[in-house]
């Protein structure tokens, strides 16, 4: 699932034709590095391939001052019709995603044992400044969220919560792990 293609396909819908800066300045507006997965600078990328693959189509050029010439991209209905698709997808779509440090946790290395405590302390004050930060930053945009947008807000409040109560259960268990490990015998050996 591609969250950058819903994100142009669908401004395009919202807001017509845009070119690439004017997409990247809607995308700056809106946040979207907040509460997706979308980096701004990955914007122009997604452009040239959704137009490669006919599901955007340049309308006419437009030139500003001294500012080079700028495709207007409009969507097709092809476009249209893989943004439904698109759209759907992501909502019938329900699972988590794997975090590599699960592995990482499950699977200590013996010689580095002794550190397991002080990462996983480094791990839970980031993830506590995330946290204040995003609850801040929440709190500072909220004048201007819409209901849907203050919700998926909240998601990742949710989100980042549950992994501060994750490595507080982890850090508690640390002594146990370690005392574990050093014990434990592989019985694949």
């Amino acid at each position: 699932m591609s969250t950058v293609r819903l994100f142009v396909l669908d401004s395009l819908v919202r807001h017509g034709p845009m070119h690439g800066h004017q997409m990247r300045a809607l995308a700056d507006q809106e946040h979207v590095d907040d509460w997706t997965d979308i980096t701004v600078g990955s914007l122009y990328g997604a452009l040239k391939r959704l137009e490669a693959e006919g599901l955007l189509v340049a309308v006419r050029t437009e030139r500003e001052g001294n500012y080079p010439p700028r495709r207007v991209l409009d969507i097709t209905e092809t476009g249209r019709a893989a943004l439904a698709e698109l759209h759907a997808a992501a909502l019938a779509v329900v699972g988590l995603r794997p975090d590599p440090v699960d592995y990482a946790l499950a699977r200590p290395q013996l010689d580095q044992l002794d550190d397991l405590e002080s990462v996983l302390t480094d791990r839970l004050a980031e993830l506590r400044a995330q946290l204040t930060a995003h609850t801040a930053h929440l709190a500072a945009v909220d004048q201007y969220l819409t209901v849907a947008e203050r919700l998926t807000l909240t998601h990742t409040t949710d989100r980042l919560t549950a992994e501060v109560v994750f490595h507080e259960r982890m850090l508690a268990a640390a002594p146990a792990i370690v005392a574990d490990e050093r014990t434990r015998k592989d019985p694949h050996v």
